[in-house]
């Protein structure tokens, strides 16, 4: 009886030590693939513009009568994210709270400004419905042509001097964020980021993201 316990245990132990040394491996290969996989960037889709390029210069109106001027070198010293949605985009809503959020997380460098077309009524009801009186709403459809956008939602960051830094078909946080780091980076996206100081890790997983 003793020698079965005996061997019990010591065949209880031997699984133990294979199952720990399994998921010692399986935890070392998710780190392998951690660092081959390259972030999701934003895709950079756009006909019309490239980083670096000059912003087009608009003096526009917001749906509150409000002048304000998108392009060109800004006397605050600031950057501006023109973010092109629509009331009627399920993706566009979704990104609503990133974007509040992001208005207050990078509040000490960044104007947001969301930007669409077509009348004014629905605009009024959506911007009432999904509080959005914080930011400046700008409708133009000049302003979308000028800028190249093609899909929503679409995002522009121009930086102090006016200059195209990034820009991108936005479906999530991290494709917003993108924008963002590359600009901190001083790269145009973060897929160039990846493929210049990264060359091994996956550049196929770093354009997914905007079907």
């Amino acid at each position: 009886m003793l020698e079965a316990l005996i061997v019990s245990n010591l065949a209880l132990w031997v699984v133990v030590v294979i199952l720990g040394v399994m998921v010692f491996a399986l935890v070392r290969q998710i780190g392998v693939l951690y660092e081959r996989v390259a972030p999701a960037g934003a895709l950079m889709v756009n006909q019309t513009l490239r980083p670096g390029d000059a912003a087009p210069e608009l003096d526009l109106l917001t749906i509150e009568d409000k002048k304000i001027h998108v392009g060109g070198a800004r006397e605050t010293a600031r950057s501006t994210l023109l973010f092109f949605l629509a009331p009627d985009c399920p993706v566009c809503k979704t990104l609503l709270p990133v974007l509040a959020s992001a208005r207050k997380e990078e509040s000490d460098w960044v104007d947001i400004v969301l930007a669409s077309d077509g009348e004014a009524g629905p605009h009024r009801e959506f911007i009432e419905e999904y509080k959005l009186s914080q930011f400046d709403y700008v409708l133009s459809e000049l302003l979308g042509r000028s800028y190249g956008v093609g899909k929503l939602p679409y995002a522009v960051l121009t930086d102090e001097q006016g200059k195209v830094v990034s820009m991108g078909i936005i479906n999530s946080r991290e494709h917003l964020e993108s924008l963002f780091e590359a600009k901190e980076r001083g790269v145009a996206s973060i897929q160039e980021y990846v493929k210049k100081y990264h060359p091994d890790s996956s550049a196929t997983h770093a354009e997914e993201g905007a079907s």
